[in-house]
Order: C-alpha cells, then sequence, then structure tokens
C-alpha cells in the first residue's frame, strides 16, 4: 500500500526590507515625527509652507532612521544577550555589520543633504548634532557610563519640536524650547518604568541603568518625581499664551493620569505595572502633542 504524500509548507524567510526597516524604529521615528509636526505648525500662525513641511519631514525621519540604525550597529552585541533584542537583525545576522554601516550612513547624508539644500543649514545642522547626541555620545558612551545616562542623553531625543519649528523660521524661538523642555522631563519616566521591567538584563549586560544601580524602590521615586515635574513643564505653554483652554484641560487630566500610574508603580505595584507605565507614557506624549495642534488651530 503506497504511504500518503505529506507536503510541508517551506519556512518563511523574512524579507529583507523588512529588516532594514526595523532598524530604523519606525514607531519611535512616528512618534518623533509627530513632535516635528506639531513644532512646524506652532511656528506659523497659519497654514505651514508645503516644501519645508514635506522636505523638512522627509530628512528629519531620514536622519531619525540612521540614527537607530547606528544604535543597532553599536549595540548588536549586547542586543544578542537581551530578550527584548536578541531576534533584531544585527544580532540574528539578517544584516551584516558592513550593511548596516552602509545603509545607517547613506540615510544620514541624504537626509541632511535634503534638509541643508531643501530646508535650511540651520535644521541640517541640528539634526546632525541630534544624531551624533543620540547615536555617538548616549550609546556609545553615556549608556554604559552613568545610571543618569537617559538624563543626559534625552536632550536629543527632546530635539524634534525645535527641529520642526526651525524647518520652517529658519531661527531659534523660545516657545520652541518649551516643547524641547516637555520631552527632556518626559523621558526619564518613560524609559526608567522599561528599565524596571527590564532590570535584570540590564544587569546582565553591564548596562548602569538606575533600577540596576540604584535599586527598584529609589527609580520608582524619581519616576513619580519627575511626573510632577513633568506636569509643570506641560504648564508651561499656557502659561507663554501659546496655548488655549482645550490644551490647559487636556494636559491637566493627562498629567494627572500620568502622576497616577506613577503613585501606583511606587505604592501598589503588581506584575507588569511597570510596562503599563511605560505604554501609557507613550499615548501621553502623543495625545499631548495632539492636543497642542488641535489647540493651535482652533485658538489661534
Amino acid at each position: 500500500m503506497a504511504k500518503p504524500i505529506t507536503i510541508t509548507k517551506p519556512v518563511a524567510t523574512p524579507l529583507l526590507w523588512r529588516a532594514y526597516l526595523e532598524m530604523t524604529k519606525p514607531r519611535v521615528v512616528a512618534l518623533m515625527l509627530l513632535t516635528v509636526l506639531v513644532g512646524m505648525c506652532l511656528a506659523v500662525p497659519g497654514a505651514v509652507p508645503v516644501q519645508p513641511l514635506i522636505a523638512g519631514l522627509v530628512g528629519i525621519g531620514m536622519m531619525a532612521g540612521a540614527a537607530a540604525a547606528y544604535n543597532h550597529l553599536i549595540d548588536r552585541r549586547i542586543d544578542g544577550l537581551m530578550a527584548r533584542t536578541y531576534n533584531r537583525p544585527l544580532p540574528k545576522g539578517r544584516v551584516s555589520f558592513t550593511k548596516a554601516l552602509t545603509f545607517a550612513t547613506a540615510m544620514a547624508i541624504l537626509g541632511f543633504a535634503l534638509l541643508y539644500w531643501a530646508v535650511n543649514p540651520l535644521t541640517a545642522w541640528l539634526t546632525f548634532a541630534s544624531l551624533i547626541g543620540y547615536a555617538v555620545i548616549y550609546t556609545a558612551y553615556l549608556k554604559r557610563a552613568t545610571p543618569q545616562n537617559i538624563v543626559v542623553g534625552g536632550l536629543a531625543g527632546a530635539m524634534p519640536p525645535l527641529l520642526g519649528w526651525t524647518a520652517i523660521t529658519g531661527e531659534f524661538h523660545g516657545h520652541a524650547l518649551l516643547l524641547v523642555i516637555i520631552i527632556f522631563a518626559w523621558t526619564p519616566p518613560h524609559f526608567w518604568a522599561l528599565a524596571i521591567h527590564r532590570r535584570a538584563e540590564y544587569a546582565k549586560v553591564d548596562v548602569p541603568m538606575l533600577p540596576v544601580t540604584h535599586g527598584v524602590e529609589f527609580t520608582k521615586t524619581c519616576i513619580m518625581l519627575y511626573t510632577v515635574l513633568l506636569a509643570l513643564a506641560c504648564l508651561y505653554p499656557v502659561l507663554v499664551g501659546m496655548c488655549g483652554p482645550l490644551y490647559l484641560v487636556g494636559s491637566t487630566l493627562l498629567s494627572c493620569g500620568f502622576i497616577y500610574k506613577a503613585w501606583q508603580l511606587k505604592y501598589r505595584d503588581k506584575p507588569g505595572l511597570a510596562m503599563q507605565v511605560f505604554r501609557f507614557s507613550i499615548y501621553h506624549l502623543m495625545l499631548l502633542f495632539l492636543l497642542l495642534l488641535v489647540d493651535h488651530y482652533l485658538w489661534s
């Protein structure tokens, strides 16, 4: 009697373009570009000029993606040891070091050229400085040097609203710096919540995140204090007349929600709560900047 024929499906191989896309951290870049867009819109009372809008978003997005790819390159060893990152393209060998370096460098050069020639030199150089701050100063040095790494290095990640503002106006403005301060205050509680959840992994690879060096309870206290500081920073746009009552009410509710989540983490902790705080912080920033955008066009 003939044996039945068994048909086996071939194992699907991930498409190469997906590996390159993954190296650019598209979700992080998308949130960053939202803050860039808000910076652009708040820079002018009416419609945003089309050319610097499109060229600015594309150029800044390309350089942010390049910075993320450099982060993958520099952290490829520790990424392979951590559960959160071991499946990234470089540790898994889906993309070679040389190809990843070429990809990141080409993205950075093209993004810089687009910003320099189609937007303005100030935005190009500021974006380049942000790339160096994140990919080199933070990832290659601060991340491994001090438990205050995310505080000091967070300035590079807080720059996008200023980049959006300068892309449209070609100059600095104090209002743009207030938006930078908001993200600067938001970054530590956002990242420390993740660091609490991944404390054992950071300890294993000798990265001195605050929960590793000072303990989880101390980190929880810092998160709660920073959420209060963030709530105060979120009021700055109202105090200088940038925003109206819609933003005031919405940002206050968001700040109260973040403070409450931080209080829960400190005094009513339970398994998985640190990741809930981390996810809440992402929605907090996204909704906060959407409020800034809507309020601007309703009250300007």
